[in-house]
């Protein structure tokens, strides 16, 4: 097919997909499940787990498979994007006081998820087919370990702001632990994709291009983004196009060396100095990567979701340990340790619901995976759910702890709550 040909079914699956999208935020915003929550479920739905297996026809006209590799140029981004603007709310959220508690969460809520992932891995690929080929056992059990220990901060910052939760001990502790959370999770992330090449050539350009990467960043990068923030010679368009161009040459320089392009975006945002300037030109590219990009990274992570795969009964086994053990190691873990820490059991489950989510954060690490030959579509699918269940069981959860404490008043937060110093723009 060539581009003249696909150009015309680009734009129909846009209109699509978006059109899509919005419908499904409508009806699943009535439950109170966030936007980005009905995206991911739309983009499984447009995929062969549902379209391809109602109207295969249908798909295959709306998604034809040259049209695979514009979606993910396109999606990818929407990710740039989005990740930048999850750095900047890295930086933007800081609390004071609760150090050693959030520290002992996050610590909780990384090593027992990835011990128990790499557990199952270990146990289950004899039987499962989950290992893809060229793969080694041993990264395919560390990258669903860090899978299973990802947060999905910019999210979980989102329903803490949007839900009432910020200034709580709760809501604080949450927001500390989960940064702390994804970082260690990226990194970790950072070091099996590393590995992934089993040559030592790949992994000592990836090692030495993020040291350099970071030196660069340190001394140079946030002198050029406070130049690009402060100076009063920029107009608001030049100063746009200045972070689109610093954006996508880091994005350009961290897939080159095998770190992706997430990373490097994040890293951006996460150097951009917090001012008034700052928080509109976030605010002006936001409603662009929410509305017309992201939804096409959606949808191509359900393009590569095939349900129909739970139907061997050892890939649904698989499937259903995933999500069982990211519950129990995330939820189960951070809330235990937040118990032991002395916090009141409503603040500590509340902690727990808010950790488990994994949501965008996760697929983007499975895209990664996918893209970098360490994911096939069985272990793709049993992450996809992980993502999904854990995600959209968030509000319910937390809706579930505030009936139960108006019952049980022992269980209220009765601890000061803390403040959050908080400036960025909403994030998904």
């Amino acid at each position: 097919m060539s581009p003249v040909e696909l150009a015309p079914r680009f734009f129909l699956a846009v209109a699509v997909i978006l059109l899509f999208c919005r419908l499904m935020a409508w009806l699943l915003g009535k439950v109170g499940q966030p936007a980005v929550v009905s995206e991911m479920v739309a983009g499984v739905l447009l995929g062969p787990s549902l379209l391809g297996l109602l109207a295969p026809d249908v798909q295959d006209a709306l998604f034809p498979e040259p049209l695979y590799p514009v979606l993910y140029i396109v999606g990818q981004v929407g990710l740039v994007i989005f990740m930048f603007q999850a750095g900047y709310a890295f930086t933007a959220h800081r609390v004071t006081g609760l150090a050693g508690t959030a520290g002992a969460v996050s610590l909780a809520g990384i090593v027992v998820p990835l011990g128990l992932g790499v557990l199952l891995v270990l146990a289950t690929a004899a039987h499962a087919p989950v290992v893809a080929d060229g793969a080694s056992l041993g990264v395919t059990a560390a990258f669903v370990g860090v899978a299973l220990a990802i947060t999905a901060f910019p999210m979980l910052a989102r329903i803490i702001t949007e839900g009432g939760h910020a200034g709580t001990r709760y809501g604080s502790l949450a927001l500390a632990s989960g940064a702390l959370d994804d970082l260690v999770a990226w990194i970790l992330l950072a070091v099996v994709l590393a590995t992934a090449s089993g040559r030592p050539g790949p992994a000592l350009v990836t090692v030495g291009g993020a040291v350099l990467f970071g030196l660069l960043l340190w001394f140079v990068g946030r002198r050029l983004a406070a130049a690009l923030v402060g100076s009063d010679r920029l107009g608001d368009q030049s100063r746009l196009l200045g972070l689109f161009a610093l954006l996508f040459a880091v994005a350009w320089y961290t897939d080159e060396i095998g770190l992706y392009a997430v990373f490097g975006a994040f890293a951006v945002g996460a150097i951009m100095p917090h001012t008034e300037r700052t928080d509109g030109m976030v605010a002006t590219v936001t409603p662009v990567c929410q509305i017309a990009f992201l939804p096409l990274f959606f949808t191509y992570s359900g393009l590569h979701t095939e349900f129909g795969l739970l139907g061997e009964p050892s890939v649904l086994l698989f499937a259903l340990g995933c999500v069982v053990l990211a519950i129990v190691g995330k939820f189960g873990a951070c809330f235990a340790v937040a118990r032991v820490r002395g916090e009141p059991k409503g603040v500590a489950l509340r902690i727990g619901a808010l950790m488990n989510a994994r949501g965008l954060m996760q697929l983007i690490a499975i895209n990664v995976g996918l893209a970098a030959g360490i994911v096939n579509s069985t272990l793709f699918t049993a992450l996809v759910l992980v993502a999904l269940v854990t995600t959209l069981m968030t509000t319910p959860v937390l809706r579930w702890i505030a009936r139960r404490e108006a019952r049980t008043p022992a269980l209220l937060d009765t601890k000061e709550p803390m403040v959050v110093v908080q400036r960025s723009a909403d994030m998904t």
